[in-house]
């Protein structure tokens, strides 16, 4: 993959990619489902330089399922890669307690990145049952960058949004991950290492949009306060 600073777009501010990623969230094609949960995976890069995220990411998941709940709940698939060439998937999971107990008894370790096995279990999950979204969280991308569009491309032909979360300011995972993001119809968005409320806001967003859409997000600011609903507010009538 080249790294040519060209082909990479220029770093705007945190506030502005923000909102660039609510605007692109906010344009993605509903994904309620016909019935039951929504169905989300969310899948983290868990090498050596991760484990702080990994911890906060850990807690954040148990209010992706309260902000869920009046939708009829969401189920979350883990997953994640470290080490040398270890690649795991979790069960899907409708409750949080069992959820923060897996992650938790998961440790990092160093390694290279997994990302294009990560695309390829999500393209073979939504073909074995209808999955809403794809949530990746990552600081930096080490693979070829073409296969990852080719997968990328087929999970938006699935219908199935990657949203690319880049913790850090590295241009190469930068660049790969907005391809990923805009080939499967997703969002791309940067958080700084000490932007914990940041990434809570986003998850939060992506979890609602998987368990009811667009529309579900309105309705939840209508009724309830909190920096998950400012968000849904930015997005009405977009």
């Amino acid at each position: 993959m080249s790294s040519d600073n060209s082909r990479t777009p220029s770093r705007p501010s945190s506030t502005t990619e923000v909102d660039a990623f609510l605007t692109r969230l906010a344009a993605t094609p509903s994904a309620k489902p016909a019935g039951g949960r929504g169905r989300l995976i969310f899948a983290l890069d868990a090498t050596a330089s991760r484990q702080p995220t990994w911890d906060r990411a850990a807690q954040i998941q148990g209010e992706m399922f309260v902000a869920t709940a009046s939708l009829g709940g969401l189920e979350i698939q883990p997953c994640f890669y470290r080490g040398f060439g270890e690649f795991r998937a979790g069960p899907w999971l409708g409750e949080a307690a069992p959820l923060l107990r897996l992650m938790t008894s998961v440790t990092c370790a160093a390694g290279e990145t997994q990302i294009r096995r990560v695309l390829r279990h999500a393209v073979n999950e939504t073909r074995k049952r209808r999955v809403n979204a794809l949530v990746f969280v990552g600081d930096c991308m080490e693979e070829d960058v073409d296969r990852l569009g080719q997968l990328a491309g087929e999970l938006g032909v699935l219908g199935l949004p990657a949203f690319m979360f880049h913790e850090g300011r590295d241009a190469v995972a930068e660049y790969a991950f907005k391809q990923v993001a805009r080939l499967s119809g997703g969002a791309y968005c940067r958080f700084d290492h000490g932007s914990a409320k940041t990434l809570q806001e986003l998850l939060s967003a992506v979890a609602v949009f998987a368990a009811g859409g667009r529309p579900a997000l309105e309705d939840l600011a209508a009724r309830q306060r909190g920096e998950v609903l400012r968000i849904a507010h930015q997005m009405k009538g977009r």
